[in-house]
């Protein structure tokens, strides 16, 4: 599913007209990542949860040299499953 489709079936489930739908997804996206980026958890309860991790600096390999190389620690956005979505998928 893409993001018009999504738009679509908010709209069908809510009544709401494409475009009002389009800016509630857009701004439940923005508030996500304002989160996130101030390095708050979002726990959205039967969902899941959106974090960020960090990870640490390590040395890597470049596959076509085999020349080691330094890779930065960087922050990687990370989605772990609730308990009811897992449920619900495994039916």
């Amino acid at each position: 599913m893409n993001k018009a489709q999504l738009v679509t079936k908010i709209a069908e489930k809510t009544n709401f007209t494409k475009k009002d739908s389009e800016k509630v997804l857009k701004a439940t996206i923005e508030s996500i990542v304002e989160a996130l980026t101030e390095g708050d958890k979002v726990q959205l309860s039967g969902f899941g949860t959106f974090e960020v991790k960090n990870r640490k600096a390590r040395v890597g390999r470049n596959p076509k040299t085999n020349e080691e190389i330094q890779i930065p620690e960087f922050k990687q956005p990370a989605f772990r499953a609730g308990k009811d979505l897992k449920e619900i998928i495994n039916e």
